[in-house]
């Protein structure tokens, strides 16, 4: 059992490895100009090693993706008090800050996990960073009252939203990203309203269509 245990210490260990010269190469070459060879040189393993780790180079900056975004993050004041404009802005404001570091070489997450293709292709990881924010989407309309507005339409057009911002945050130049923050605060002003007035609508009476005389 000893044996068995370091044996899976030292996968992990090469793992986590693999991911730390990885997030390094990305971010000093750039995601395109690194190899596969690379990684496994700057890992100290053969190419072969890694790719029983990583097919893919895809999947390694996914993996650092979801890695980041499972940081714990405590709710701030505007989630938990103030309009649920407020709550899913500090929500996806979260999210980027948690991002920062693999923001340059976000790209190719958005084309291949998060891409809208992904859930035809069953991508575990793609599926498993949607489910886990729409659920803190939810919960935090439900804070507000206005969970039951958001139906598999709504929260689809949430998500198109959010991979949007993403795409655009990816290559804003504005000096600390105030154009995506601009744009985040619109689109969620512009979301929130259509959902409480989809809200308000689905709890009117049932009223009889007048007949055309």
């Amino acid at each position: 059992m000893a044996v068995m245990r370091v044996t899976a210490e030292t996968k992990e260990s090469t793992r986590q490895t693999i991911l730390e010269v990885a997030q390094e190469l990305f971010r000093t070459t750039g995601f395109d100009a690194t190899t596969t060879r690379d990684i496994a040189r700057a890992a100290g393993i053969a190419t072969g090693t890694l790719f029983n780790y990583f097919p893919t180079k895809e999947v390694i900056v996914t993996t650092l993706v979801v890695q980041a975004l499972a940081q714990p993050v405590r709710r701030s004041y505007s989630e938990l008090h103030g309009s649920l404009e407020e709550a899913l802005f500090a929500h996806v404001a979260g999210d980027l800050r948690r991002l920062k570091l693999h923001r340059t070489y976000l790209a190719p997450v958005l084309e291949t996990a998060l891409s809208p293709l992904a859930a035809l292709q069953r991508d575990e990881m793609g599926q498993l960073l949607r489910t886990n924010h729409l659920e803190q989407a939810v919960a935090l309309a439900r804070h507000h009252r206005l969970d039951a507005a958001l139906t598999p339409v709504a929260l689809q057009m949430y998500w198109t939203l959010y991979l949007g911002v993403l795409a655009f945050w990816i290559s804003d130049k504005s000096p600390r990203q105030e154009d995506t923050l601009a744009l985040l605060d619109q689109s969620l002003e512009m979301f929130v309203g259509w959902l409480r007035g989809t809200d308000e609508k689905s709890n009117q009476p049932w009223q009889p269509a007048e007949k055309q005389g």
